[in-house]
């Protein structure tokens, strides 16, 4: 074979430096006007520049400068080199053109990251065989044999792991969450910060990184806090005392809520009432967040914010404490013979009752009652004959119309009364009463307000002029 002279090797090493030079040039320039563009496709050629190129022309130097034979090991190996360089070239740009510019929503972007993984790996895999039977002249039959027999054993050996990854390959393909996500997996609380062949890894509140693997998430029911909105409601149960209005107490709560930073006022906070228990009242408190990751923080500014507004309120946060009670004869009423009397105060003067001091003295048929806001203390249609005169809170009185519709006659006001259009008529109420506010009303019986009329005449005249009045109220309505 007649040796190459030396200007064609000169021509070679000439060419091989100012087609390095030049391409390298080039492709430096597009590539920053593409990462000016953001676009992915400049990785790809990053790595033609860095690798590809480079290894091109070391194997043309070696084949057409040094004259060093095709089958010389030197040039395999470089050759071996190049096309892994091709290899991952292409796949690089196989990536950025089907997966890095994917819009969202389509079939492209709900792969997952492990499965892509996979497919590399098996493309990778294939252009190795390929590069050992063309550059190295290797036996694939024997080499797919011996792989065969090498795969069944280390399948047997590693079926714990290859069950994480099969199970990952299956929980990625439905996405039921993604990077950045809150979750909660069997008891365990964090954020996705990795998912990857075998496991997800989630951080927790307490800065703990907890590695789950995916055999033990499919067996597990996910709690995903991030989606699909990323708004988060949250229940804070809470007991006040018994002697503290559940109105209240449930009023307070909710302004508690709204007032503390971080709780959204859209949707609204809700506030239950949840069991009657030992020692408290519960009551529960359902509010929402906009990021599961503040939660600890909006915890701690609503629960410290509670105390606060007890105290402004006068209202008891009870503890579990055991009361005894011992039976002394009468004094065991002391204390609601006083509640008694002090309501006795706030009665009009037209009523008499005003120089009655006790319950032992007072007449029988007399009580104190207390409605919630809300409740109906007389409901249209029913039979009641006792006088209902108001201590405190706001009640308004209703009619339904002949069309069904209920209509607001007038509100009655601590001091006022009502059921006079009943009280001795035996008929049915025409009206209904609901309490505005908490209501503490004294129910006063026929009996013992025909005995109040024997002592005091007039009080008879109260009760006819306020009948008379709400009589025309309700015939305006019904006619």
């Amino acid at each position: 074979m007649p040796q190459p002279s030396a200007n064609y090797l000169f021509l070679w090493a000439i060419a091989l430096i100012v087609g390095l030079t030049l391409s390298v040039i080039i492709l430096g320039e597009i590539i920053y006007r593409l990462q000016y563009r953001r676009l992915p496709l400049a990785a790809t050629l990053k790595v033609v520049r860095n690798m590809v190129l480079p290894m091109l022309a070391f194997l043309l130097f070696l084949r057409y400068v040094l004259q060093r034979p095709a089958n010389d090991d030197l040039v395999k190996a470089i050759q071996t080199l190049f096309w892994v360089c091709v290899l991952h070239a292409a796949l690089s740009l196989l990536n950025a053109i089907i997966f890095e510019q994917a819009k969202a929503d389509t079939w492209r972007a709900r792969v997952p990251k492990l499965l892509i993984d996979l497919f590399r790996l098996f493309l990778v895999l294939l252009g190795t065989a390929i590069v050992l039977a063309t550059v190295w002249n290797a036996d694939l039959a024997g080499l797919a044999t011996a792989l065969g027999v090498s795969s069944i054993v280390i399948g047997l050996a590693l079926q714990d792991t290859l069950g994480s990854v099969m199970s990952g390959i299956a929980l990625l393909f439905e996405r039921p969450f993604s990077v950045g996500d809150w979750l909660k997996v069997g008891d365990v609380a964090g954020q996705v910060i990795d998912i990857n062949w075998r496991s997800v890894r989630l951080q927790t509140f307490e800065h703990e990184m907890v590695i789950i693997p995916h055999k033990l998430i499919s067996n597990e029911v996910i709690r995903n806090f991030s989606r699909p909105i990323a708004i988060h409601a949250e229940r804070i149960r809470h007991g006040f005392s018994y002697n503290d209005p559940p109105n209240l107490a449930k009023q307070v709560l909710l302004t508690t809520a709204l007032e503390t930073q971080g709780i959204l006022h859209e949707p609204v906070p809700e506030v239950f009432t949840i069991s009657y228990d030992d020692f408290a009242i519960t009551y529960e408190v359902k509010f929402f967040i906009n990021n599961y990751a503040d939660i600890e923080s909006i915890r701690d500014r609503f629960m410290s914010r509670i105390w606060y507004a007890a105290q402004r309120n006068n209202l008891t946060i009870p503890f579990p404490i055991r009361t005894l009670y011992h039976f002394h004869g009468p004094t065991a009423h002391a204390e609601g013979s006083k509640k008694f009397s002090q309501s006795l105060q706030s009665l009009p003067s037209f009523v008499p009752l005003q120089n009655v001091d006790s319950m032992d003295n007072r007449s029988d048929g007399i009580e104190l009652q207390h409605y919630g806001a809300g409740e109906r203390v007389i409901v249209q249609g029913s039979s009641q004959s006792s006088l209902y005169i108001i201590i405190t809170g706001q009640a308004v009185i209703t009619i339904s119309d002949r069309h069904g519709q209920e209509q607001e006659l007038l509100t009655v006001k601590s001091g006022e009364f009502f059921g006079e259009m009943t009280l001795f008529s035996g008929k049915t109420s025409p009206i209904s009463v609901i309490a505005i506010a908490d209501l503490e009303v004294m129910v006063i019986s026929s009996q013992a307000v025909n005995q109040m009329i024997d002592r005091q005449p007039s009080f008879a005249r109260e009760i006819s002029q306020i009948l008379e009045t709400r009589r025309q109220l309700v015939n305006a309505v019904v006619v």
